[in-house]
């Protein structure tokens, strides 16, 4: 193997040219600038091989055949090399260790670049970047192929990954924000100096990710105690994330196929939205199914219609993008299964495990994109989001709920009320809360912006 080594860098090199050697067009129709760049970059790993000893390892026997493939594929007059330099791309993937992937990601370069709207160049650069552990920009990677990819089942891994990658770096931001109030963590974007600081982002190297997010939890946990909740709340993010680390994210089937979705999610699909909460009243519903009618048209003009728990006067087809929903009386909490379509539904409730009863057995399947996760289930009282105190006069109103979930998020352009009055008017103390934010009103359209 050693001499086949020796000789295969040596046609390389003969083809491709030396490190540091200026790139060459060949005339007569030879290989591409791409392609004598990959072939240098096969050359300078090929070197690091044969300083490295006999060869034993069966995957960089396979790398080292691939090689020698694309370096005959390079030198045939007329071949098409690009399959030949994906299927090395992916064998230097395989053979394991950063060295591997930095040889797949060099050639999953040189790839798109040869052919930017190659699905599977794409899919390899991302991959690779992945193995890097450099999360971000494999996911930007991974979105290019699948903007390229037409078939979906294909293309059920790439978003599973995706999802995973960008759950990670959710758990990271929650923690980042949890830890706001404390010594700091810096804004996620590189960390702070001082004592008791962590450098944390989500745009880590992901094994550095990993270490500091070990740091972050060892400090607070000294500095707070094991029984503050705060402290308790980032052990478990850090949980998540470590979990995460280790395999991707699994669909669940008692979910329906939706997407679970936490803080940062959320925050996301609210982002820069207006968003209108309507009130489930017969005549807000009968003038929104006139045709022609004013109020119709107010509603359709948000990018989100809210509405919340069973929606009894509303059309079975008014549009609903999000719909929330809280379980009261005792748990576990059985009633009617929730079949309303919505682009993402939220669903309050506590206990934990009577929660995930009531999803699992009221959920119908595709009538929802998107399942608010755990970390959504109680936004008042969880110490990582408002903190309040129970009332003593009773659970807050789903609309309430959510109203402070908007505000605390702050994520929307603009946040309406549209309906509530008479019947739908919401408790004194909600009002009075409502009443210190209202920006402006409009009695025609029994409107109030919050924001």
């Amino acid at each position: 193997m050693g001499q086949t080594l020796t000789g295969l860098l040596t046609s390389v090199r003969a083809i491709a040219g030396r490190p540091g050697t200026p790139p060459r067009t060949r005339p007569g129709g030879g290989p591409d600038p791409e392609l004598l760049a990959a072939l240098r970059h096969c050359g300078d790993h090929l070197a690091a091989l044969a300083a490295s000893g006999p060869l034993t390892d069966a995957r960089r026997t396979r790398l080292i055949a691939s090689i020698g493939a694309l370096t005959t594929a390079c030198s045939t007059p007329g071949a098409d090399a690009f399959d030949a330099l994906l299927r090395t791309g992916q064998q230097a993937l395989d053979s394991g260790g950063d060295a591997g992937a930095r040889l797949a990601l060099a050639l999953a370069d040189e790839a798109t670049t040869l052919r930017a709207r190659s699905k599977g160049a794409w899919r390899l650069r991302g991959n690779a970047l992945d193995a890097l552990g450099r999360s971000e920009e494999a996911i930007t990677a991974y979105e290019r192929h699948l903007a390229l990819q037409q078939n979906t089942a294909a293309a059920r891994d790439v978003e599973r990954r995706i999802a995973t990658l960008r759950a990670a770096g959710d758990r990271i931001d929650e923690a980042l924000a949890l830890d706001g109030d404390g010594d700091g963590v810096g804004d996620g974007a590189g960390g702070t100096d001082g004592a008791g600081a962590v450098r944390l982002s989500r745009r880590l190297p992901a094994a550095e990710a990993r270490v500091a997010f070990t740091e972050l939890v060892r400090l607070r946990t000294v500095e707070r105690g094991a029984a503050d909740p705060a402290v308790r709340r980032l052990a478990a993010l850090y949980a998540e994330h470590r979990r995460l680390s280790d395999r991707d994210l699994m669909a669940d089937p008692l979910l329906g196929g939706a997407e679970p979705i936490g803080v940062p999610g959320l925050r996301r699909f609210l982002a820069g939205r207006t968003v209108c909460l309507v009130a489930d009243t017969p005549h807000t519903a009968e003038q929104e199914q006139r045709p022609g009618s004013s109020l119709a048209a107010l509603i359709e003009g948000y990018d989100l219609v809210v509405r919340c728990d069973a929606v009894r006067h509303a059309a079975p087809t008014a549009r609903t993008d999000l719909h929330a929903v809280a379980l009261r009386g005792d748990s576990p909490w059985k009633g009617p299964r929730w079949d309303r379509r919505a682009t993402a539904r939220l669903v309050f409730g506590d206990p934990l495990p009577h929660w995930r009863l009531a999803l699992r057995s009221r959920l119908v399947p595709g009538a929802q994109d998107r399942i608010g996760d755990a970390t959504l289930r109680r936004p008042l009282h969880d110490p990582a989001l408002l903190a309040e105190a129970a009332d003593a006069d009773g659970p807050a109103s789903t609309a309430y709920t959510v109203l402070r979930l908007l505000d605390f998020l702050g994520t929307p352009a603009r946040v309406d009320l549209i309906g509530f009055e008479g019947p739908a008017a919401l408790p004194p103390r909600e009002r009075e809360w409502i009443g210190a934010r209202t920006g402006t009103t409009d009695d025609t359209a029994v409107r109030i912006t919050l924001r």
